[in-house]
């Protein structure tokens, strides 16, 4: 027992004194990883992936990339400026690429790696689905959601720990049982909630971004509608995924598309 408190304790401390206020959303955010210890792992394996996987390079859709993800890394450090956290993106060294990929995809490591798949191109459409999607996937990194996430994974295996020291002196099928229960119970009562709000988290900052850097926030309702049709097949619950419904993640966009725009509006950029 006294194994188990001491445990919960060294839990409750690294909770109470890993958390800061990140400047884009606002929210105390767990973190037991510093950019200093993730960022150099970060680009190690963003260069190895270049490595191993097709670039393409100096084509209309490479240099679309390029510029979109410059506009909204312009747009990210104007919006930090102007509210006194210009310093926050040091370390950051953002890049895009464009990689030959049949694969509906993007994502954003921490420090600002980018990886565009040219089978994501044919939804994107134009400019704006291509800010779309960047200004989400910048937004993961900006809001340090892969430290979340490896912070979080770590108290969940401490829980099992904790799992496995209060049953010790139960029957090994009672500590299965209680593991199951504890693995099932923190995955879709923790983890999948927490993935599903940073996508939201993501949704929210990158439709700001997007607006800032002169794109139309309307038209990220196109895109994740044309997003929706084009894995239309077989999805599950909502409670059992990693992201939000289509339905609900368009509703929400919707929602905050008025904040978006008066956001842009300071920095003087005007939609119709």
């Amino acid at each position: 027992m006294r194994k188990h408190n001491l445990l919960i304790g060294i839990c409750a401390f690294g909770l109470f004194f890993s958390c800061a206020t990140n400047p884009f959303t606002g929210k105390q955010s767990l973190n037991f990883v510093s950019n200093s210890q993730l960022f150099p792992s970060s680009f190690q394996q963003y260069g190895t992936f270049l490595k191993e996987n097709k670039v393409i390079v100096g084509t209309t859709d490479a240099r679309r990339v390029e510029t979109v993800g410059m506009k909204i890394k312009a747009a990210a450090e104007r919006w930090l400026k102007a509210n006194g956290q210009a310093e926050y993106l040091n370390g950051y060294q953002w890049e895009y690429k464009l990689i030959e990929n049949k694969e509906v995809n993007a994502w954003c490591m921490p420090g600002g790696k980018i990886v565009v798949y040219s089978g994501i191109l044919p939804v994107t459409k134009d400019d704006a689905g291509l800010a779309t999607v960047m200004g989400h996937e910048v937004s993961h990194a900006l809001a340090n959601h892969g430290a979340q996430r490896m912070s979080a994974s770590q108290l969940q295996q401490l829980g099992a720990v904790g799992i496995a020291v209060a049953t010790g002196s139960k029957s090994t099928e009672q500590q299965q049982m209680w593991q199951q229960y504890y693995g099932l119970g923190s995955e879709l009562g923790v983890m999948l909630p927490f993935s599903r709000n940073h996508e939201s988290e993501a949704d929210k900052i990158g439709l700001t971004l997007m607006a800032i850097a002169g794109y139309n926030p309307e038209l990220a309702i196109s895109f994740w509608e044309r997003m929706s049709a084009s894995s239309s097949g077989n999805k599950p619950p909502e409670f059992l995924s990693t992201h939000p419904a289509d339905a609900t993640r368009i509703a929400n966009l919707r929602r905050l598309i008025p904040e978006a725009k008066a956001e842009a509006l300071k920095f003087g950029v005007m939609f119709k």
